[in-house]
């Protein structure tokens, strides 16, 4: 029969420490349940709260998105004279300016000439959304109506640009001169893209005349799997002619479309700026030659009417030559109006932020004197206050950093974007 075996007095030792270490004082239980409930109460708030500011700020950003991209799932004619606005007009005059945001820069891309047209253009790359084009397009021996005309027939654009392969007119609101279409354009190697576009024309002074095109939704046009949508698109031109040309020559004739151009049409941005850039001038070069053609055109005949019916007039306090310092006020205004609305937005979240800080923080503060009144403290509650002592130190780290980013300035709420 084998010998019970003794343990050395150091094990002995060691054991009868590590006992008295694990076993628990009376009441020592109780402390660290209580520091536990403590500490999920204030996980449950958190969760809370967090929760109700998630939800505030996807309410508050439905609202611009709305804005941006219009819906008229209410009804046919509901909201479409809301879809683009003289305010729209405004922004689009100073994107032509070629305004951009700090940091952002514009990229030379391309500039070629023939006999009857030139075109050069330049692009950039947003903090946020698709690449933007700058682009500036001269016909020479051309008139201001012709080139609106045939910038605005999509009839007729069917026939000579074979990426086009279909167009159906949707809605026409005379009262604000407002249009809504869906194409489906087809490009090599992809599936084809659906576009459903709300446009606008409005005449300026001395033969001047602005179109702002942009994304909507419309009941008429439900999405369908054999085609990509295209959910963002921005797209606006003016068109000048004689002495109201950029490059003004004294007695030519000729006349210019300068446009600004964004679009997520679901590619990869460095291939669509090399597709751009290797195929843009043929482009031109095919659209030029059915211009030339385009004055003979019956469709230009039924068009006209239909033009000169939904045309507006630019507002004056918008023309271009009497009130460019009137458009660098209102971006002014606007930037500074958007920074006192943020000043005033942080001075009411203040104190909504510190009151939830104070009762985490009061919770924790609760639960760590519960571990301090005990006179001998288990392993537990040494753990608990170890985490109580880091959350504390956690919170007004975090207090510290939030009132420090409040109170700096952000210049790029200040910002009009161009």
């Amino acid at each position: 029969m084998a010998e019970p075996r003794t343990l050395p007095p150091n094990s002995a030792r060691a054991l009868s420490d590590s006992d008295e270490f694990w076993r628990e004082n009376p009441g020592g239980g109780w402390a660290t349940a209580v520091v536990v409930l403590l500490l999920l109460s204030w996980q449950l708030l958190r969760l809370f709260f967090s929760r109700r500011h998630r939800a505030a700020s996807v309410a508050a950003g439905s609202s611009p998105a709305s804005t941006t991209t219009g819906s008229l799932e209410g009804g046919p004619s509901a909201g479409i004279s809301k879809l683009i606005t003289d305010a729209d007009l405004r922004d689009l005059m100073i994107s032509l300016e070629g305004n951009l945001e700090e940091n952002e820069r514009w990229e030379d891309v391309i500039e070629k000439s023939s006999d009857l047209v030139s075109y050069k253009a330049k692009c950039c790359r947003p903090k946020d959304g698709p690449l933007k084009y700058l682009s500036v397009t001269t016909f020479e021996k051309c008139s201001a109506e012709l080139l609106r005309d045939f910038y605005m027939d999509n009839e007729y654009r069917k026939e000579w640009d074979k990426i086009l392969i279909q167009h159906d007119q949707l809605q026409v609101d005379e009262n604000s001169g407002t249009e809504i279409g869906r194409s489906i354009k087809r490009f090599p190697l992809l599936t084809p893209r659906e576009y459903v576009l709300a446009w606008r024309v409005w005449e300026g002074k001395d033969k001047t005349f602005f179109c702002l095109i942009k994304d909507c939704e419309h009941p008429l046009a439900p999405r369908e799997k054999k085609y990509v949508r295209v959910v963002f698109f921005r797209s606006g031109w003016c068109i000048r002619e004689g002495k109201k040309l950029l490059l003004s020559i004294p007695g030519r004739d000729a006349c210019e479309i300068t446009m600004v151009h964004q679009e997520d049409a679901g590619l990869n941005i460095e291939m669509a700026k090399l597709a751009f850039a290797k195929g843009i001038w043929s482009y031109v070069s095919k659209m030029n030659t059915a211009l030339r053609q385009y004055s003979s055109h019956s469709s230009r005949s039924v068009l006209v009417p239909i033009l000169l019916r939904l045309t507006k007039k630019v507002p004056p306090e918008l023309e271009t030559d009497a009130a460019e310092t009137s458009i660098q006020k209102v971006k002014e205004r606007s930037g500074s109006d958007c920074g006192s609305q943020s000043r005033v937005d942080i001075s009411q979240k203040k104190p909504s932020r510190s009151s939830k800080k104070w009762i985490a923080n009061g919770l924790l503060l609760l639960g760590g004197i519960i571990c301090l009144s005990r006179r001998r403290s288990n392993i537990g509650t040494q753990l608990a206050m170890a985490c109580i002592l880091k959350k504390l130190m956690n919170n007004g780290a975090e207090s510290s950093q939030v009132e420090s980013a409040q109170l700096r300035p952000d210049s790029r709420k200040t910002r009009h974007i161009g």
